[in-house]
């Protein structure tokens, strides 16, 4: 929850920069871009290693066979808890930038996860008990904060204008560790290796991501928590709606990135070879896809490509419980793959709504210009975190309602039905609030009772 301050900064020396105004286009031009864009490269290799070490447990479930002596049910259970933690701390990671630093904030969430990586690799071996797995895979859930502190951070150093792309990629660079944590274990399971050998891979990279962020990137001063704000974003009835639709659309993302394996072994019987096989596929289409919804909902409006990205998961959604009945596991795969497309190009318009949404209530209230900008700044800046956590928690639902629907009943198809329901009433509630215009004689009528002007939000 920051905001740029007015007050002049002290001088700290360092990497701290004194003055930042990326809405000055002099400015950008000749100092800000590339700055901007240093910050982002070195913001999303922490973010993906984030995202890889947060997902760790969908891959480690795969190599855990009959010796470890857990259920289908242990499993999502065990990746659930991981997605609740990585749910939780996102709201503090969003604190931590402006108290201390971007780069100093990643240089710490970025060493931190040495202590989930080498605890795994501890114990990670058949007759370890259920509770200290669990225990394990909740401290690799603050990977998951790691996307929170990310998006906080690169959020302040761009324009608005150029937020839709910036996010994008800086998300989709992060998600992008989804894939590409379940295709090292696909070579590792593929050449025999244990799981030791996997979280042994890992260690040197978290270490040189810290290295990275502590050489090349910055901390803004002027960016400041703004407990106001905060209080402010809360009370906002479109904080909220957003957290909604983000369950939909990342909630949907992650909790199928750790959920396609144990589905696919589960349910069709694979191997884990022949499931990390298939697995990563999806999280990593789902991952390129997201710059691309920001520059879309940039150009064309992010509640128009929210509305109808929503009616295509719904269609994907169809074809899964007709694959699921059918036990056909081409179509289900498929399905599921242009599902986790889907996601991916809603996360995008999803979060480009954000700050469109609270500028567009700031030039309804009479501001204009910079006023307006910082407004929007400051609401979309401190909704942020909280929308990425709520958000989140669809993942942990996900879960939990596979691990239901295959204790009930054997199989997946009852949680896919319900993720179909739960689709319809997003795109509903983006067409409703974000896209549904009143009719004449209903806006007339409203002109003239109301005194303040009508809020449009069909291009935010």
């Amino acid at each position: 929850m920051t905001a740029p301050s007015t007050a002049p900064a002290s001088s700290r020396g360092g990497r701290w920069i004194e003055h930042w105004d990326p809405e000055d286009e002099t400015f950008w031009k000749e100092t800000g871009e590339k700055v901007a864009r240093r910050n982002l490269w070195f913001s999303v290799l922490s973010e993906h290693i984030g995202f890889s070490i947060w997902t760790l447990w969908s891959v480690m479930v795969l190599f855990m066979g009959p010796e470890y002596g857990l259920t289908p049910a242990d499993k999502f259970f065990l990746v659930a808890m991981g997605t609740l933690v990585g749910s939780i701390v996102r709201v503090p990671y969003t604190f931590a930038v402006a108290r201390f630093g971007g780069r100093n904030w990643t240089i710490f969430s970025a060493s931190a996860l040495l202590a989930p990586t080498i605890a795994a690799y501890i114990v990670m071996e058949p007759g370890t008990s259920y509770s200290t797995f669990m225990a394990c895979a909740v401290l690799a859930g603050i990977g998951g904060g790691n996307f929170a502190s990310s998006m906080t951070n690169i959020n302040s150093f761009f324009p608005l204008r150029k937020k839709g792309w910036a996010l994008g990629l800086n998300a989709g660079g992060g998600n992008i560790g989804v894939p590409v944590v379940q295709l090292v274990g696909l070579a590792v399971i593929g050449a025999s290796g244990g799981p030791r050998l996997l979280l042994g891979l890992y260690i040197p990279f978290i270490i040189i991501s810290a290295v990275c962020a502590a050489v090349f990137m910055n901390n803004i001063s002027s960016v400041k928590n703004d407990t106001g704000a905060a209080k402010d974003a809360v009370k906002d009835a479109h904080t909220w709606i957003m957290s909604f639709l983000y369950i939909g659309t990342f909630g949907s993302f992650i909790g199928y990135s750790f959920a396609f394996g144990l589905v696919l072994q589960t349910q069709f019987g694979r191997t884990p070879l022949q499931a990390a096989s298939i697995t990563f596929i999806g999280p990593l289409l789902g991952s390129l896809i997201r710059p691309l919804g920001g520059w879309l909902a940039d150009r064309f409006g992010g509640a128009k490509i929210t509305l109808w990205n929503f009616a295509a998961m719904m269609v994907a959604t169809g074809a899964i419980v007709a694959a699921s009945m059918e036990k056909s596991l081409p179509l289900f795969s498929v399905a599921f793959i242009a599902l986790f497309v889907l996601t991916g190009l809603g996360n995008g318009s999803t979060y480009k709504m954000i700050p469109g949404i609270f500028q567009t209530k700031a030039v309804a209230m009479g501001l204009d210009g910079e006023a307006a900008a910082a407004y929007g700044r400051r609401l979309s800046g401190a909704s942020m975190g909280l929308i990425g956590a709520v958000g989140a928690l669809g993942g942990l639902g996900i879960n939990l309602a596979f691990r239901q629907s295959f204790l009930s009943a054997g199989t997946g198809t009852g949680a896919f039905v319900a993720f179909l329901a739960f689709y319809a009433v997003c795109f509903v509630v983006t067409w409703a609030v974000y896209l549904r215009r009143p009719s004449a004689a209903k806006g007339e009528a409203t002109a003239a009772a109301e005194a303040k002007p009508q809020l449009s939000y069909a291009e935010v």
